[in-house]
């Protein structure tokens, strides 16, 4: 066990901050937060156990200025194709899914690259039932929304959360990193290593057909603000995109029968983000039923009294909830007469 531990810290330092981002494996989430099922992966995925590994396949990048041309997926992800060991995730319409990522000292080694944002970027997941080999990035980022109405209203936004997850760390000598070594310890593995990689948390839309693939374009937006790194004095625009289909199949989300209201804890490096866990629970838990209001209380209708001469009005009053009225001497009654 040790010599393995040694092996994954050994094998993490070799994939240092000169790399960049992508969604490396897909996960079910289970009712308590912990994964469960088999895990997934993007379109044409280099895994890193792979020998002779280089993060050039995985790595796509726009920038530094968008231009109308540029294209969602890089060119290996464009089709809906898996390369061998590296299957789609499989999860039924309604399900929690976890997105991890290596943050690769963006997160840890925040000083290594002026001008970015303290959250260490947006992530914007998006998710269609229709997609294209050649979908533009213009026609999608920041112009598919939430209800599905923006754009050509083929898919919709997901989710947008901050790139640090709050927990993850790449194994370094940085604060940060050591800090987060000491609260988030986890058990190292074959793919992880020692690390703890970060994730994007999200729910799959409800009523997806099963046996139809669901496609998620992952946008991280990693921008140098202007005047702040002196080689970049207009700052510069720096995104990086992951391209992935999910499979649908039938059956209840993965988390049905979770309890919104109970306190979780999943397990660290096999398991949700607590807080993005409880996030996604909050939000999927049914709005309360109105409480019923009691009907309004009918008011009496005009009297009528006849008198010679003609007819004249009783106005009786009446107290609704309110205090009991002065009782009347005998033999006169709480009335108003108007002629």
């Amino acid at each position: 066990m040790r010599c393995f531990a040694l092996f994954a810290i050994v094998a993490t330092q070799l994939y240092h901050t000169a790399a960049h981002s992508w969604v490396e494996r897909l996960r079910l989430i289970s009712g308590d937060g912990a994964y469960t099922g088999d895990p997934g992966f993007a379109r044409g995925n280099v895994l890193r156990t792979s020998p002779g590994f280089s993060d050039v396949p995985m790595v796509y990048m726009i920038g530094p200025t968008v231009k109308p041309t540029d294209q969602m997926c890089r060119q290996t992800q464009q089709n809906p194709v898996q390369t061998d060991g590296s299957p789609r995730l499989k999860a039924p319409a309604g399900s929690f899914i976890a997105l991890e990522y290596q943050e690769n000292g963006h997160v840890t080694l925040p000083d290594n690259q002026k001008g970015k944002p303290p959250n260490r970027g947006s992530v914007f997941i998006y998710g269609t039932s229709d997609p294209k080999p050649d979908e533009n990035f213009a026609a999608i980022h920041k112009v598919w929304n939430a209800d599905g109405t923006g754009g050509d209203k083929r898919g919709r936004l997901l989710a947008t959360q901050n790139y640090d997850d709050g927990q993850c760390y790449q194994i370094n000598g940085g604060p940060i990193s050591k800090d987060r070594q000491a609260k988030f310890p986890h058990k190292p593995d074959p793919l992880q290593g020692a690390d703890l990689w970060c994730q994007n948390d999200i729910a799959l839309p409800q009523g997806l057909p099963a046996g139809k693939p669901y496609t998620l374009y992952w946008v991280w937006d990693w921008p140098t603000a202007p005047g702040v790194d002196p080689g970049l004095p207009n700052g510069k625009v720096e995104t990086y995109t992951t391209c992935i289909d999910v499979d649908i199949i039938a059956g209840d989300p993965s988390q049905s029968g979770a309890n919104a209201d109970a306190d979780v804890n999943p397990p660290l490096g096999n398991g949700a983000v607590a807080t993005l866990f409880k996030d996604l629970l909050k939000s999927s838990k049914p709005p309360q039923a109105p409480q019923p209001q009691p009907a309004p209380q009918p008011q009496p209708a005009p009297q009528k009294d006849r008198i010679a001469g003609g007819v004249k009005t009783v106005f009786e009053t009446v107290y609704i909830n309110g205090p009991a009225p002065t009782p009347h001497p005998p033999g006169r009654r709480a009335v108003e007469f108007r002629g």
